[in-house]
């Protein structure tokens, strides 16, 4: 403890207020820090929210829901005895106004209780229950279909009047995806529409305030009724799906923000290199003294912890301001709205990050000053000497152990953390290697005949030379910027060119089997070269698989996204076109034997399936069994009808159903819809562009918060730029004031060191290329499944950017060198 007191006298009293020397290790820890707390802290902001915004947001406390049917007598009544129960009805439909013209909605049919919780509001006036008659609609809607409070719209065959504009709904988060805006209705109005008959699509809801808890609640209500396909979430859990995507997005995200502070930590390096160069007078004079290594290794280690715990209260402090930043300018792409607060475990775990980084990063420094002897830290830059690297080699070691443990402990997928780890060291150890090949070959290359090249390589190796430190760091920040680039280009490139060009113009729900040939005609009629395309459509849960029930399981496995919730159903004759089997056989077209089902590859490896294993269903309130006949691989960005689990025609078609169409078309959408809205008004038509315009903008704004999280590794890479030329620059005035005295002009050695930096660069560019470019290619072929279609162009400006940045900061740091007088500085080197 004495040792440590003297160490702390000592440290405090070098300390200098404006932290000269050891700037760069405070925005290293800021920008690093600073990032995990932002992404952390604005994860659990939104999880939190929907958390205690739970009743509202599910509408109750929990919530049974069923497809295509509503509930019986019975089910009613042991609803009613969990707590008070509101009704809806939900449906794809259309809304005509009243020149003809139609939108997708969403209509949702409500009975006199809704909301349980919070509060149905308007833009005008006060929420009340509906007439049979009377709507409230989106303002979507209002805008697409040019309609008026008072004003007319149809849905299916009945007349509604608009009622009022909605505000905000306050279930509208838990309602989902939808393919259009909202129309709310009462459940007399939807009985007026015709729209609800034998195999028509809809989902019924009930949302109970229960004195109960919920999840006792649900068990007890699913184990009386446990083959009627009843689903089921309570107020916790009340948009599992936007939790699950905003939990694994924001774990996504802190790993890039990790990344982007090891991108720092060389920084830290540099950083503490540079400034215990300074400080090598004063470590001498205490050597002289009679200070042993260790002390000066803790005098030093003090400083660095101390302006450490500086930097990482900043970037704490940045991260939580950020949140509600981030709320104002992007709030509307964001689920919820959070309210301002402080959450410590994402502000722990971005310090604990943060001092991990500095305390591995700083050891090398930091053991160097201690272990050189006196005479020949008095010697300057140019002793050869270095201390043992296992001392380092182990520091470090324990700090990275202490990173992959918290990020094994705390990410919800450790496997997905330990693989980007893995990745991410291997990558580092693959920019180390080649920096120390860089130096290797420049010093073994044959010398130039012009001088300021034979200046430029020479540099890359000389005694003091940063060529290991710059190439992991802009090697790491090019590759990952390239990596980003070539994945949105690629994907925004599917979106505008494949899709379109492979998905039909229209896609219908609810035609009635009985009127197809009708329905066909219609289209004929406007454009007789149509490709219409119809299936059976029904709506059902997976119930059990082999010899597992489905509602015993503790936790979905992973990849098994089918048996979470209902899943499109369907039967045929025939192989669906855009799948390609790869085990087992197609049943015959008359086939009538044993029900069999042919499931998708994926998921059967995810429930590790087999066949001939059964394949349990709940489908209008009641279970069908069949075995598994075959496994298909399925085309999925055909944008046609893709199912999960196709039946053989004896296994469904008994069901009431309707049929869905997909219709492609050269032109004439709007006529075709518009017949048809007429013609058929129970059937919902979608036009597929609009729903290709909903997924570029997801895309979007995934790549948006992606490229935000990445570009702090860019200027953590120029921090780490900026450092490893402060930390050669003692070297570099010792070099720039011999070539000074030789006759050097200012000019000639500006241009010498361009050329170094620009050698650099083109090496880093060439291989961020090259790593970035491939593993671009694995996430959007192998993990997407799209089409190779990056935009090189895009690619090649992202490399002339890093490739100008990297020249200007060289020759930005070049300038105060330039300005040292030779007589001056050969006195002080």
């Amino acid at each position: 403890m004495t040792d440590w007191r003297l160490a702390w006298t000592f440290a405090r009293r070098e300390l200098d207020a404006r932290f000269r020397g050891l700037r760069l290790l405070l925005v290293c820890l800021i920008l690093g820090v600073g990032a995990l707390a932002a992404i952390g802290s604005l994860t659990r902001s939104i999880t939190g929210e929907l958390s205690a915004r739970g009743q509202s947001l599910l509408g109750g406390d929990l919530e049974l829901s069923v497809s295509q049917r509503t509930a019986d007598p019975a089910e009613r009544r042991s609803m009613a005895r969990l707590g008070r129960v509101s009704e809806t009805l939900r449906m794809q439909s259309m809304g005509v106004n009243f020149g003809g013209e139609t939108a997708p909605i969403e209509l949702k049919a409500v009975d006199r209780s809704y909301p349980l919780y919070g509060a149905l509001t308007l833009q005008r006036g006060n929420a009340r229950p509906l007439s049979p008659t009377e709507t409230y609609v989106g303002p979507a809607l209002v805008e697409r279909l040019k309609l008026r409070v008072g004003g007319p719209v149809r849905f299916g065959t009945a007349r509604f009047t608009v009622a009022g504009i909605i505000a905000d709904e306050p279930d509208r988060l838990s309602e989902g995806f939808t393919l259009g805006a909202v129309a709310l209705v009462s459940l007399e109005g939807l009985q007026r529409t015709g729209l609800i008959a034998p195999g028509s699509l809809y989902e019924s809801k009930y949302r109970i305030a229960s004195r109960y808890d919920p999840g006792q609640a649900i068990k007890a209500f699913t184990d009386r009724y446990p083959a009627q396909g009843w689903d089921s979430r309570t107020r916790d859990r009340a948009s599992p799906g936007a939790e699950r995507f905003l939990t694994r997005m924001g774990e996504f995200l802190v790993l890039v923000g990790l990344t982007a502070l090891v991108i720092a930590g060389i920084g830290v390096g540099n950083g503490v290199s540079s400034y215990l160069a300074t400080r090598r007078s004063s470590i001498a004079t205490l050597k002289v003294l009679g200070a042993t290594s260790g002390l000066i290794a803790r005098v030093y280690l003090l400083q660095i912890m101390a302006v450490s715990a500086i930097g990482i209260a900043i970037g704490l402090a940045i991260g939580i301001a950020a949140v509600p930043l981030i709320v104002a300018v992007a709030g509307d792409v964001l689920p919820v709205a959070p309210r301002f607060a402080i959450h410590p475990l994402p502000l722990v775990q971005a310090a604990a990050y943060g001092l991990l980084i500095a305390l591995a990063f700083a050891a090398p420094p930091l053991l160097a000053a201690g272990a050189v002897p006196a005479a020949g830290l008095l010697r300057g830059v140019h002793d050869g000497r270095r201390p043992p690297r296992w001392k380092a080699a182990a520091w470090m070691g324990a700090a990275f152990a202490g990173i992959v443990a918290l990020v094994l402990t705390t990410s919800e997928r450790p496997w997905f953390g330990a693989a980007f780890l893995a990745a991410a060291a291997g990558l580092l150890l693959l920019l180390s290697i080649l920096g120390w090949s860089i130096r290797w070959a420049a010093a073994r290359l044959p010398r130039p005949r012009r001088p300021l090249l034979r200046l430029a390589v020479s540099a890359l190796h000389r005694p003091g030379a940063r060529t290991g430190a710059l190439v992991v760091a802009l090697g790491l920040g090019l590759t990952l910027f390239v990596l980003l680039a070539t994945i949105r280009t690629s994907l925004d490139a599917n979106i505008a060119r494949t899709v379109p060009a492979r998905a039909p113009a229209l896609f219908a729900l609810d035609v009635p089997p009985a009127r197809e040939s009708s329905f066909r005609a219609t289209i004929v009629n406007f454009q007789p070269d149509a490709d219409i395309q119809t299936v059976p459509l029904m709506r059902g849960t997976i119930t059990a698989y082999g010899t597992t029930r489905v509602a015993d399981l503790k936790i979905i496995p992973e990849g098994a996204w089918a048996l979470r919730g209902e899943r499109g159903l369907t039967f045929a004759r025939d192989l669906p076109p855009g799948s390609e089997l790869v085990a087992g056989k197609w049943w015959p077209a008359d086939y009538a034997g044993e029900p069999l089902v042919s499931v998708d590859e994926r998921m059967g490896e995810a429930l590790n399936l087999k066949l001939g294993d059964p394949l349990t269903i709940s489908v209008a309130g009641q279970e069908r069994t069949a075995r598994i006949a075959s496994f298909r691989k399925i085309e999925w960005d055909t944008m046609g009808f893709n199912f999960v689990m196709v039946f053989s025609p004896n296994a469904l078609s008994d069901v009431p159903h309707n049929l869905a169409a997909t219709i492609t078309m050269p032109g004439r959408e709007r006529a075709v819809i518009r017949a048809l809205s007429v013609r058929f008004p129970s059937t919902s038509v979608v036009e597929v562009r609009d729903v290709i315009g909903q997924v570029r903008d997801i895309v979007s704004q995934m790549a948006t918060a992606i490229a935000a999280a990445a570009g702090i590794a860019i200027l953590a890479g120029i921090a780490v730029l900026i450092g490893a030329i402060a930390a050669a620059r003692e070297t570099r005035t010792y070099d720039s004031v011999i070539l000074k005295t030789l006759g050097a002009t200012r000019g000639q050695i500006l241009a010498a060191q361009a050329l170094e930096y620009l050698l650099l660069a083109v090496i880093l560019a060439a291989l961020a290329a090259a790593i970035g470019i491939a593993g671009g290619w694995y996430v959007v072929v192998e993990l997407f499944a799209f089409d190779w279609l990056p935009d090189y162009r895009a690619i090649g400006l992202t490399l002339a950017t890093g490739v100008g940045v990297t020249l200007g900061i060289g020759l930005l740091g070049a300038l105060p060198i330039l300005s040292a007088r030779p007589a001056r500085a050969l006195r002080e080197l």
